[in-house]
């Protein structure tokens, strides 16, 4: 698959927190627009900066070449009110898809947060990429609230490979996540959305994560499921025979069975309170 590169200048890099990032968050930052992991469940594929687009969704990246500096200019403006800066990192991209490899955006904005940092920080992504940059989260630990969420949404590579098959493997997302966590940064399992898994997914993420956040396509992309049943996803399940787990309480299923394996207070569920924070 092709993907069109772009770089160019951002006008702001912090975006106000609206709908699902309200309640926890003051801001969302997207190092990239366009993501070239191109799920096939995503919901800024119906967003208005792909419905607008020419390009399908997953063919294309903007690279934000003045995201550091941007951060920098606007957390000093921010910082003058001296309320709570809350990021959420990413919410309409993947901070650590393949381009940040050679391009550093997010890197660079990361060695702007140690200099001047947020209260708190979420970092959203299914990218390994980001074990490179552990000797920049455990600097920032130091001043700010850090959590490192992973989207680790089936424990089965094959259900991935049919939902999301330009995402990194769920193996190395796993091994990842004990690589963070291992470093002494606060780590989530990101099971989001939930996808058919097997038993034994709990044992999976069992030592590796301090919270488990459960998110399904019905409660969680924006519009209480239409935008997923605008991209076909009831079909898409039922022509793999997987039906069943496209049900509007899964979340209460998926919930109960994680509560077996783990604490009650280490499992958060999309529908009963707002993004993890």
């Amino acid at each position: 698959m092709g993907i069109e590169i772009k770089e160019i200048l951002a006008k702001k890099i912090l975006t106000e927190a609206k709908g699902y990032l309200d309640v926890g968050f003051t801001h969302s930052l997207n190092p990239y627009s366009g993501c070239a992991f191109s799920c096939m469940y995503c919901y800024v594929r119906e967003m208005p900066i792909q419905r607008f687009k020419e390009i399908p969704w997953g063919e294309w990246v903007d690279i934000k070449t003045n995201a550091a500096e941007n951060y920098q200019k606007e957390m000093i403006k921010l910082r003058k009110k001296k309320n709570p800066i809350n990021i959420f990192m990413s919410s309409a991209t993947d901070p650590y898809q393949p381009i940040e490899r050679k391009a550093n955006i997010t890197r660079g904005i990361l060695e702007e947060m140690i200099e001047t940092p947020p209260d708190f920080l979420q970092i959203q992504t299914r990218g390994p990429l980001i074990t490179r940059d552990i000797d920049l989260l455990v600097k920032l630990k130091e001043t700010c609230d850090v959590l490192v969420s992973i989207t680790v949404e089936t424990d089965r590579e094959d259900i991935k490979r049919i939902f999301a098959p330009y995402a990194p493997g769920i193996k190395l997302r796993t091994k990842a996540l004990k690589e963070v966590h291992d470093a002494g940064i606060p780590t989530q399992a990101s099971i989001s959305p939930v996808l058919p898994f097997t038993p034994d997914f709990p044992k999976i993420l069992d030592g590796i994560v301090d919270h488990i956040w459960i998110d399904t396509l019905n409660i969680g992309d924006g519009l209480m499921g239409k935008r997923s049943e605008r991209l076909g996803m009831p079909q898409l399940f039922q022509e793999h025979g997987l039906s069943r787990w496209y049900q509007k309480e899964i979340h209460v299923k998926v919930e109960n069975y994680f509560n077996k394996y783990f604490p009650r207070e280490m499992i958060r569920v999309s529908k009963n309170e707002a993004f993890p924070g």
